[in-house]
């Protein structure tokens, strides 16, 4: 990055930054970014010297910075504390971009991204009245003994979807479902089978069924979680048992944690 200064006085309140591409911006306004990022990084409000040492900055910077970002009110101090947090228009600003922002278009971004990256067929599915319902799948290179239907409606005992759901939903938006499916499971999944299924789903942050609703079939999910909802939404991937070697599963399951990790990031989720 290349840097040019205007400022009489050598301050970078005018610097322009090139960023290699011949596309000039203003450093000032980058340098800025630093700051809020490093407010947002410490999760709640800051001083002056916890800013400073988060976004590698001289406190005397930063807080020239933080004197003119609250001036607009993105950032505000406590009077007394003295600790530094967001300010209004900046929970105004955050809360319009949420607003904007299209859940299931997101995910599924991820979750193709997800099937590129592991060559397998995955789906979206979000939570319905009945149950999980496919929003989308997209069909990997390795062929499969099924025909999934967008808008169909999955098992939750046994999906991996349906397990995510059983797992990180109340259990009062799942007990009506579940009752209907354990009346005729009751000698396979007992209530302590189901408790001990939640816990374990909770531990690892994904579910895994093999044969769970087609013979021959393995599908691993994970879930996705957004700021303003909830309620969140499943990512699986769906492989051939052929290939569900513990080497390749494990393989596929950190890719599956990567992608939901960073679609929960991209809709403000905070873990």
């Amino acid at each position: 990055m290349v840097l040019t200064s205007s400022g009489e006085n050598g301050d970078d309140s005018e610097s322009t930054a090139s960023d290699g591409l011949g596309r000039q911006g203003i450093q000032s306004v980058e340098t800025a970014m630093r700051v809020l990022l490093a407010l947002e990084s410490g999760g709640g409000a800051l001083s002056l010297s916890a800013i400073a040492q988060a976004s590698g900055m001289q406190p005397s910077k930063v807080h020239r910075y933080l004197v003119s970002l609250g001036r607009i009110g993105l950032t505000s101090q406590d009077p007394a504390s003295g600790l530094y947090d967001f300010g209004a228009t900046m929970r105004r600003m955050g809360a319009e971009a949420l607003r904007r922002t299209n859940e299931v278009a997101v995910a599924s971004g991820h979750a193709m991204q997800l099937r590129d990256r592991t060559g397998h067929s995955v789906n979206l599915a979000v939570w319905g009245d009945r149950g999980p319902i496919v929003v989308s799948w997209a069909y990997g290179t390795r062929p499969l003994p099924l025909t999934v239907r967008v808008g169909a409606t999955l098992p939750l005992l046994s999906s991996s979807v349906g397990q995510i759901f059983l797992a990180y939903l109340p259990e009062s938006l799942t007990a009506e479902v579940l009752g209907e499916e354990l009346r005729g499971k009751r000698a396979e999944w007992t209530s302590e089978r189901v408790a001990a299924r939640r816990a374990e789903i909770r531990e690892h942050g994904h579910a895994v069924t093999y044969s769970g609703v087609i013979p021959g079939i393995i599908s691993v999910a994970a879930p996705v979680f957004a700021a303003n909802d909830p309620l969140p939404l499943a990512i699986s991937v769906v492989l051939p048992e052929g290939a569900g070697t513990p080497e390749h599963l494990a393989e596929v399951a950190g890719e599956l944690r990567d992608a939901v990790t960073a679609a929960s990031d991209e809709l403000g989720y905070l873990s």
